[in-house]
């Protein structure tokens, strides 16, 4: 047994649908990855090499839990997107093989705090703050990927009932696939990192009180409430 000096940090996870849970080890997420959301964001949608930014494991709320609105921010805004969970770790994965290396997919929402993102691209500085801070991502239940087919499929979130982001898997500019191939050219791909792959148009901001409802075809929900 090692001889921590502190006691180690719990272990992150996802549960799964049907039983037991997946222990996360990163979360790497895919910027500007739907046409109409990288217009609205005032950028090029055309066929720009991938791009990816991080979120720590813990900062994940489980389905159902309430989300702090967060310090620092006057301007939070929901994105609603495909998560994938990697079973089979690896590098320069083939686009052909990148499917085989997913252990299954869950709806999921990157929370930002828009104001400090766009203050770090003025300066040139990285998003961090503005992306990875505490409890900004919601995590629905995690649904082994059997024969999804995650390139269609509509997604969809609501908030306070009323539809804000409305879209379908197949307007993704990067395929998973192809995400993955491209990752793991870049990182070892580890058995545990989970992927947001990106969110279609009509990200806004909330407020407290807000309740958010988030739905993939064929993968499931994910529900927060902004307190």
């Amino acid at each position: 047994m090692a001889d921590y000096v502190i006691a180690p940090p719990a272990i992150a996870a996802v549960p799964v649908r049907g039983g037991g849970s997946f222990p996360v080890r990163r979360i790497f997420c895919v910027g500007r990855n739907y046409a109409e959301h990288a217009r609205e964001m005032g950028h090029d949608p055309d066929r720009e090499a991938p791009f990816y930014f991080m979120k720590p494991a813990d900062s994940m709320i489980l389905d159902g839990g309430d989300m702090p609105y967060p310090p620092m921010t006057k301007d939070l805004h929901h994105e609603m997107e495909l998560v994938v969970a990697v079973g089979a770790g690896g590098i320069d994965i083939a686009e052909s093989d990148a499917l085989k290396h997913v252990w299954g997919y869950c709806a999921g929402l990157d929370m930002t705090r828009r104001d400090l993102q766009g203050e770090a691209k003025k300066a040139g500085r990285p998003w961090d703050m503005g992306k990875g801070f505490d409890q900004s991502a919601p995590m629905g239940e995690l649904m082994p990927a059997g024969s999804f087919d995650p390139s269609k499929g509509k997604i969809e979130l609501r908030v306070n009932g009323q539809v804000r982001q409305s879209s379908d898997l197949a307007k993704l500019i990067w395929s998973v696939p192809e995400v993955i191939a491209n990752l793991s050219r870049l990182v070892r791909l580890e058995a545990g990192d989970l992927i947001m792959t990106g969110t279609p148009e009509g990200v806004a901001a909330v407020v407290r009180g807000d309740v958010l409802e988030g739905m993939i075809e064929g993968v499931g929900t994910v529900r927060t409430r902004i307190v």
